[in-house]
């Protein structure tokens, strides 16, 4: 990702708009990084309302120090460097940003704060290593967040977006020998939080969804809307991984007993079985937005939204979001 190439016209232009504090001028120039730096963000903090916040704090940040930037480096690493400060800063004074021990024996630790990432809010750009799906999917999003924040950013930069080590310990204020000692420890949690992954993020990746995916989301939802838990049990692995966010436990169950929780809890009995379903992506992932109608209800109101990991047909993790105060996923409110 990183710019080996002389100042080009975007510096050029960037320089005369700091000099001249043409704020309009800047804005024209740097928007066109916005979702970039935003993903950036999101990769670095697993939330979808922080990496918003945060990009906003780079391009306040970017404007201060506007008179700083002399073309020596690409205006998107420089930008890139503020962005990862930015959220370093961030980190620095949440106490409450960092994975918990799950609540029960084998589900290892939760991510709270996690949020789902409109795919609509990607680059546009298919072929840009930042929206790589390997690396914006959930469980690429938890793997990093068991990084300590430093060690997290040495990542991005190193093996994500493929910044040289030089680059990357100048970005954190870092030496080379730092950077790369941070990245070998790295390397070594991300084998084990992905021990069933791909684990080079600069190989060519995927983008769009299978046909199997799209079946299994189609059946998933039919299942739901039919009341069919014969035909919904059918579709989970028995070694399913379910979470509902942003409730605590993370649950590593059996498909029948994964079924039978969800009926003890009251879904798919009188009142919440009446049910109406829109398959979307997030994360670059299948989901499916569910909708509930309640019997005093003329409307199906947005219930939840499920985002799917489907391996050889079956659904091997069962991620839900409660998605009624989630308008930025631009689901309609109701059906």
């Amino acid at each position: 990702m990183t710019d080996a190439r002389l100042p080009g016209d975007d510096e050029a232009a960037f320089i005369a708009a700091a000099r001249s504090n043409d704020a309009a001028q800047f804005a024209l120039i740097t928007e066109r990084y916005r979702r970039e730096l935003q993903v950036h963000c999101y990769r670095m903090l697993a939330n979808y309302e922080d990496a918003q916040d945060m990009t906003q704090e780079t391009y306040l940040r970017a404007w201060n120090k506007r008179e700083s930037f002399k073309g020596h480096a690409a205006l998107r690493t420089w930008l890139y460097r503020i962005t990862t400060n930015a959220c370093l800063d961030f980190l620095k004074k949440r106490n409450d940003r960092t994975p918990v021990p799950a609540e029960l024996p084998g589900a290892g630790s939760e991510v709270h704060y996690l949020q789902p990432y409109p795919d609509r809010m990607l680059p546009e750009d298919p072929q840009e290593s930042v929206v790589a799906r390997e690396t914006i999917e959930l469980a690429f999003i938890v793997a990093v967040q068991h990084l300590p924040p430093r060690q997290r950013a040495v990542f991005i930069l190193r093996d994500v977006l493929g910044w040289p080590a030089s680059e990357a310990a100048n970005a954190l204020e870092l030496t080379v020998a730092s950077v790369t000692s941070a990245l070998q420890r790295a390397r070594v949690t991300m084998r084990e939080q992905l021990p069933d992954r791909r684990l080079d993020w600069r190989s060519p990746a995927t983008h769009e969804l299978s046909d199997d995916e799209r079946g299994v989301v189609k059946s998933y939802m039919d299942a739901h809307e039919r009341n069919d838990l014969d035909g919904l049990m059918a579709l989970l692995r028995d070694d399913l991984r379910f979470t509902m966010l942003p409730d605590p436990g993370t649950l590593v169950v059996t498909a029948k007993e994964a079924v039978d929780g969800w009926v003890s809890g009251g879904l798919f009995q009188r009142g919440y079985d009446d049910w109406r379903c829109i398959a979307t992506t997030v994360n670059r992932m299948p989901a499916a937005a569910l909708y509930l109608r309640t019997p005093d209800d003329p409307e199906y109101r947005l219930f939840t939204i499920a985002v799917l990991r489907i391996v050889d047909g079956k659904i091997a993790e069962l991620t839900g979001f409660d998605a009624s105060d989630k308008p930025w996923l631009s689901l309609p409110a109701t059906l």
